[in-house]
């Protein structure tokens, strides 16, 4: 006997109100969006929400669209095709300032940790608020504070070559953090670290999670997944073909 094909997930439009209702103040809106590059399409005709407080799992294999999706979250990139809507803002409408905008209520964690390597762990932090304008008077304690949770307050005046691979990818995770945004981007977050690091970052992310912050962490560590009940949403070739949320609460609709 052969195995059920695996079904496409409902976008949004398939779904009743009661279903929608489970997932008030979306954060994150894509509709029916498409991606092109030269080499060929990344993302093909996506259709998704993303709530306020959730946490979310991007997961695939590589270049299926997981990047993709988060580069059109934080402006980097406009879509060929369809409508992207961050925190109100629509990506492919903005203009230069809007991007700048846009990133202030955006935190954005990356896989290689993107820290200068001629600052300390104090001043990498503080650079993210510097950019952004913030009062020098208040940058201090607002650097300690995120170092504080993120345990780095130790560390403030060690350089980047001097902490594991752990350490500065929490340098980065409270470089993020340090403008207090609504979401906070992951991508790939603990790809180059062992296992021991990988458990204590995402502890991290979760803490930051249970206290209000939208996550979206993309990732191919399919063991951390399986750890939470977090909602999943799995890409290949560029289309979404699984949303546990939306199989989840269209179950509960009926």
């Amino acid at each position: 006997m052969e195995p059920a094909a695996r079904r496409s997930p409902p976008t949004t439009h398939d779904l009743p109100p009661a279903t929608l209702r489970l997932y008030p103040s979306p954060v994150i809106r894509f509709q029916n969006v498409f991606k092109e590059y030269p080499k060929g399409a990344a993302l093909k005709d996506v259709s998704l929400h993303i709530s306020k407080g959730e946490f979310v799992f991007l997961t695939g294999h590589s270049g299926a669209g997981k990047s993709t999706m988060l580069r059109l979250m934080y402006a980097e990139h406009s879509p060929s095709q369809g409508e992207v809507r961050v925190s109100g803002f629509v990506v492919s409408s903005l203009k230069p300032v809007d991007v700048a905008r846009l990133r202030r209520r955006l935190g954005i964690v990356f896989q290689d940790f993107r820290l200068l390597r001629d600052r300390t762990t104090h001043e990498n932090v503080a650079f993210a608020l510097e950019v952004t304008g913030a009062r020098l008077d208040s940058i201090p304690s607002k650097v300690m504070r995120v170092l504080t949770q993120v345990g780095l307050a130790a560390k403030a005046q060690a350089y980047p070559d001097e902490l594991s691979g752990g350490e500065q990818q929490r340098v980065a995770i409270a470089r993020a953090l340090v403008n207090d945004p609504a979401i906070l981007l992951a991508d790939e977050p603990t790809g180059n670290l062992d296992e021991r690091a990988t458990r204590s970052v995402f502890q991290l992310l979760r803490d930051i999670n249970a206290g209000g912050t939208c996550v979206v962490m993309a990732t191919h560590d399919l063991d951390l997944v399986r750890q939470t009940t977090y909602r999943s949403i799995e890409m290949r070739e560029g289309v979404v073909v699984f949303d546990s949320g939306l199989d989840e609460s269209a179950a509960e609709a009926r």
